[in-house]
């Protein structure tokens, strides 16, 4: 599996005209590469910048975006308008844009040389002027994009551009993203229904259901050579309790859940997929739920959803995209119980198996317990506490006439004690701006019981990536009030009724 931002590019398009002379667009081309050479040399961004001629006509804007259209490897386009390009050049270009855009107003200069200047440095430098040119020939268009002002040598401004470029990466996971679904959904459960057939016009992704059975005939046809490589993998970096150990009584139970890993790798390589669900409901000749495997797939970016959850599965590949090389990860997860001790209330959260352990950097525990629910043997798990630190639960749910993705940043905290007799990896965390309004707003919006938690990323990248699919997203952070996140309710659902059209 290649990395997300491997041989990735965004483009930096320069805008500027004729007007301006051969020796003014000489020293535009050289400014605008600094610019890109500032970006690239700082590391701050996950993929390369890639200059582009400066584009002073309408048919060279044009073609250039086709181009970059018609390029996998281009993640999106940044634009800046060093000096004055005139808008309607660009609205043949921006007719057919097809790829995410940020508008960056900066300039080579930090400070006005005051006592120097003349109008030969306004004249080049002048994209106060220009980029405000281009944003109303934007916005009149209505073409989203994430607009940025400021200098590239300063943090702020490269921690944006970094967060659009991983949005954008999400983005294009979605779009490229085929979906496995063995099995159908939870019988009678609503919210992990949804319009698949809309879910592809919208987040790109194609998601397709497979008989289980066909992937017990992989998983029956995986060799012991096999099992034997990923078992020791198991032992070497796991702390895998005894019974399960290689001599143990229960050690059969670790070889058949290394079989499942392998077979379901195998099933969802060989259709390239990047995401997947299962249910406990429909595991026909599979002896166990898989646990660790959905765990092992997830950690190395898999999108996965339970109980047949396939958008869940799309929110996790989209957050594994968007985070990856960051400290922290994502998983699944889901609101369990509360501790509803006033001054410390606490949510835990955890699943039946499957929580990443991307959420930790602790060493894991493989453990084997009964699951009480699903009538197939024993299945062997991870086992760990989620590290402590900010995170960000969002869940996407069908409201019928469009996609709501609901999100609470939350503090992750140490459990206040043990729970020896808790056999599954989970996180506690304080929801802010408070248990009781966290939970009223998300049961107000009909957000879903399973999430995706991560602990790599915030709002900020969740913000623009659902710019990019122009889907609703609705927050609950410190600043929440129940009136006010109902207010914005009551807006929302009159904004997308009629940004949808009739």
């Amino acid at each position: 599996m290649s990395a997300v931002y491997e041989g990735r590019e965004v483009w930096f398009l320069v805008g500027s005209q004729d007007l301006y002379g051969e020796e003014t667009l000489r020293q535009v081309a050289e400014q605008s590469q600094h610019v890109v050479e500032v970006l690239n040399r700082s590391g701050d961004i996950p993929a390369k910048i890639v200059w582009k001629p400066v584009l002073k006509d309408s048919e060279a804007i044009r073609k250039c975006i086709i181009d970059a259209n018609s390029r996998d490897e281009v993640l999106g386009v940044i634009a800046w308008m060093h000096t004055f390009s005139p808008a309607k050049m660009w609205i043949s270009g921006l007719n057919v844009l097809a790829k995410p855009m940020l508008h960056l107003n900066t300039q080579d200069n930090v400070d006005l040389p005051w006592d120097t200047i003349d109008f030969d440095f306004m004249n080049l430098n002048q994209s106060a002027h220009g980029d405000r040119e281009f944003a109303y020939i934007v916005s009149r268009m209505r073409i989203a994009r994430e607009t940025v002002i400021g200098h590239v040598e300063h943090d702020d401004v490269r921690q944006r551009i970094s967060n659009w470029v991983r949005a954008c990466a999400g983005w294009a996971a979605t779009h490229n993203l085929n979906l496995v679904r063995f099995g159908d959904n939870m019988r009678n459960v609503a919210v992990t229904e949804g319009d698949k057939t809309e879910a592809e016009k919208v987040f790109g992704v194609s998601v397709n259901t497979w008989g289980i059975n066909d992937l017990v005939e992989v998983v029956d046809a995986v060799s012991d050579e096999d099992i034997d490589a990923v078992v020791a993998e198991y032992e070497e970096i796991y702390d895998v309790v005894p019974e399960l150990r290689k001599g143990g009584d229960r050690h059969d139970s670790l070889r058949y859940a290394a079989r499942e890993e392998i077979g379901m790798r195998r099933f969802l390589e060989d259709r390239d997929a990047m995401a997947f669900t299962d249910t406990f409901e429909d595991l026909g000749g599979l002896r166990q739920l898989p646990g660790i495997a959905a765990q092992r797939l997830m950690a190395d970016g898999y999108g996965f959803g339970a109980e047949g959850d396939w958008k869940t599965a799309v929110l996790v590949r989209a957050v594994k995209a968007m985070s990856e090389g960051l400290p922290g990860g994502a998983s699944l997860m889901e609101d369990y119980t509360y501790n509803l001790t006033p001054g410390s209330e606490l949510i835990l959260g955890a699943h039946m198996l499957e929580i990443c352990p991307s959420l930790t950097s602790s060493k894991p525990r493989a453990e084997i317990h009964p699951l009480g629910i699903g009538g197939k043997e024993d299945p062997v798990r991870l086992v760990f506490h989620t590290d402590p630190g900010e995170g960000l639960l969002v869940s996407l749910a069908d409201m019928g006439t469009r996609f709501r993705m609901t999100a609470n940043v939350v503090d992750v905290v140490e459990p206040p004690a043990k729970m020896p007799n808790l056999p599954v990896a989970h996180a506690v965390w304080k929801p802010r701006p408070s248990l009781q309004t966290s939970a009223e707003c998300w049961l107000q919006s009909g957000g879903a019981h399973h999430t995706v938690l991560t602990n790599a990323i915030g709002l900020p990248v969740f913000r623009i990536f659902a710019e990019l699919a122009a889907t609703e997203l609705i927050v609950i952070d410190e600043n929440t009030t129940v009136s006010g996140f109902m207010n914005e309710l009551h807006w929302n659902q009159a904004y997308y009724h009629l940004a949808r059209g009739l």
